[in-house]
């Protein structure tokens, strides 16, 4: 299978790179893509940029580029005072955007052209490998262009989807441009901090000292249970 995956940050990018067998780099039009093999699917891994027209800039360069079978995005997200506690992992579902508004007779986080919620790909969020484990959260993210480190607004996203489990900067726009593409789509995100709260900020930087390896180490169990699935379907 022709696997790509987006992340936003150089740390989340060196957490995955080690999923790779041989890595190679090529760079096009200024973005650097990593190309390898994860047992038998062939993998491209490519570091975005914080934000959604980074994100949506590079996904569609990756789609055009490399046409994968499916987009997996992936990395750290804040929590919302939810269920989804700091390293534990949240299988987006759904996502949607917290700061879109296109005006009177419209749904507020409903972009142009598009439903309110984009949906990751049920192949993949049915995986056994993903069903129960405690800290593996299942629901929707929202994503908009401002680190979320208020309370205030944690309660204002709250108040458009009270059943947010964590929100980030990228997940709805690589979602919205796989949607365009009709591209799979499938999003996992692990809680990093909680915004709001009075140690927010030092909560994410010893997140990074925590050395969440195992966290991004699900990605490896999902390709591994894809290859299998696919290796059943022949």
């Amino acid at each position: 299978m022709n696997i790509a995956i987006i992340v936003a940050m150089e740390k989340e990018l060196q957490l995955l790179l080690p999923l790779l067998t041989e890595p190679r780099k090529t760079e096009i039009d200024g973005i650097t893509f990593y190309l390898g093999d994860a047992g038998t699917h062939s993998v491209v891994i490519m570091k975005s940029g914080i934000g959604k027209v980074n994100a949506a800039l590079s996904t569609m360069q990756m789609i055009s580029r490399f046409a994968p079978e499916l987009v997996i995005n992936t990395g750290v997200a804040g929590g919302t005072g939810s269920d989804a506690k700091i390293l534990d992992i949240v299988v987006g579902e759904r996502i949607a955007y917290h700061d879109v508004w296109c005006g009177p007779d419209t749904v507020e986080g409903q972009a142009a052209r598009c439903p309110l919620y984009f949906e990751s790909d049920k192949n993949v969020t049915t995986l056994g490998v993903l069903q129960g484990n405690p800290h593996i959260r299942h629901g929707l993210i929202a994503s908009g262009d401002v680190f979320v480190a208020d309370a205030g607004l944690v309660a204002r996203i709250k108040e458009l989807y009270p059943e947010v489990l964590a929100v980030d900067m990228e997940s709805a726009a690589i979602a919205h441009t796989c949607y365009l593409l009709n591209t799979p789509f499938f999003c996992i995100r692990v809680v990093s901090d909680t915004p709001g709260e009075a140690d927010n900020m030092a909560q994410y930087d010893d997140f990074w000292e925590a050395a969440p390896r195992h966290s991004f180490e699900i990605i490896q169990s999902i390709l591994e249970e894809l290859q299998g699935n696919s290796a059943e379907e022949e």
